[in-house]
């Protein structure tokens, strides 16, 4: 967990100082009009929160309904030794979903801090019970932080890190993972359901003669 926690903080340094470039040369800038896509509405730069939101869904559900239709005795595979296996892969996630708002107000569970958390279980139905929980709690942390303190610096984080660069940094871990666990799924078999049913229409589009569309994950 100490090395979660360790490669996140450095992550969000070099957000963070990406952040800080880029407000200080709008700050140069003439000032805009109020975004008003949040309630209350930001009065700076980029309102980032619906976007967060936006993304937080897509991807709790993609994680959610992969785990789902993976059979159960899969769960313990892994591409090579010393690599993750899914039910680790699932757990992590699970951890960092707690582990990466703290600086926001959010807390881990006393189960999810023990040392063997990752291997902990490789019961299907309690790994993707505790995904549910974990991005259901995320979500409350960060819709509990107001708009008007996303900028708000957090300087443990790096000398230019903010309220707003935990919740990118969020997103992206939760990026990184579910392009892994699509690749795992595919390893053992299984075709991610939004896939399959984008393939699907997809046929039944090519029959009607009408294009495609994008190719599918």
């Amino acid at each position: 967990m100490k090395r979660l926690w360790l490669s996140f903080i450095l992550g969000i340094v070099v957000i963070g100082a990406g952040a800080g470039a880029a407000r200080a040369q709008a700050q140069g800038a003439a000032a805009g009009p109020d975004i008003a896509m949040s309630k209350p509405p930001v009065t700076y730069g980029y309102d980032l929160r619906p976007q967060v939101l936006l993304d937080l869904d897509t991807l709790s559900k993609k994680f959610i309904s992969l785990a789902e239709a993976i059979p159960a005795d899969k769960y313990t595979w892994r591409p090579a030794e010393g690599v993750r296996s899914i039910a680790e892969v699932y757990l992590h996630v699970a951890a960092a979903n707690y582990a990466i708002p703290e600086p926001l107000g959010g807390e881990m569970p006393e189960r999810v801090k023990a040392k063997d958390w990752e291997k902990s279980t490789t019961d299907k139905d309690k790994i993707v019970a505790e995904l549910k929980k974990s991005f259901a709690s995320c979500v409350a942390v960060i819709t509990s932080v107001p708009t008007t303190e996303i900028a708000t610096p957090l300087p443990k984080l790096g000398p230019d890190a903010n309220k707003g660069d935990v919740e990118y940094g969020l997103v992206t871990h939760m990026s990184e993972h579910l392009g892994q666990s699509i690749a795992y799924a595919r390893e053992v078999g299984v075709t991610p359901p939004w896939t399959a049913a984008a393939e699907a229409a997809a046929k039944k589009k090519a029959a009607e003669g009408k294009p495609t569309g994008q190719q599918p994950e």
